[in-house]
């Protein structure tokens, strides 16, 4: 109740620009939503904010993101942009009927649009680093009728924004 009060008595004055510190800490999910929302309508009200948190999966609301470790801000990007850089492009989850072997796994790897390693899931799901989803969907669905795999799914991921988080301080910070 005391954060509720405290954003209401902030709003009084209708203040163009906001700084809110952690605005959502110690509040329940329904209350953290409603608190998103009203945020949203102020932006298109044309209000500025600049909200400082812990909870990494809030970055999803935002417009840009700086992400500070150590002191240090790493970074200024949009939410997309940071899964992009964290990932070094767009994350691909494709399930086959059957198991992908360890020789299509490689081949895979070897195609010029995936980046890296591929990621093993389970023996019938692996996941992908290409260029961009909605080039790479089509060629990976080609690549599969070649290898004779049945696609039960392909489809673009969006991993949570802790393991983002974490993959952009490990690189950033020189933990890899």
């Amino acid at each position: 109740m005391k954060r509720s009060l405290s954003l209401a008595a902030t709003m009084v004055h209708r203040p163009e620009l906001l700084f809110l510190d952690e605005p959502t800490a110690g509040i329940d999910p329904l209350l953290r939503q409603k608190f998103w929302d009203y945020f949203k309508e102020l932006q298109i009200q044309g209000n500025s904010m600049f909200i400082t948190t812990q909870y990494v999966g809030e970055a999803a609301y935002c417009d840009l993101v700086g992400v500070m470790y150590g002191g240090r801000l790493l970074m200024i990007e949009t939410p997309e942009g940071l899964r992009r850089k964290a990932y070094g492009g767009d994350l691909v989850g494709i399930s086959t009927a059957e198991a992908l072997s360890f020789e299509q796994r490689h081949h895979l790897e070897s195609l010029p649009f995936v980046h890296g390693k591929v990621k093993v899931v389970n023996d019938q799901e692996v996941e992908v680093i290409v260029d961009e989803t909605n080039t790479a969907i089509p060629l990976l669905m080609e690549w599969c009728q070649t290898q004779n795999l049945i696609v039960e799914t392909i489809a673009g991921k969006s991993p949570p924004f802790d393991d983002v988080f974490v993959k952009i301080i490990e690189t950033e910070a020189g933990y890899v």
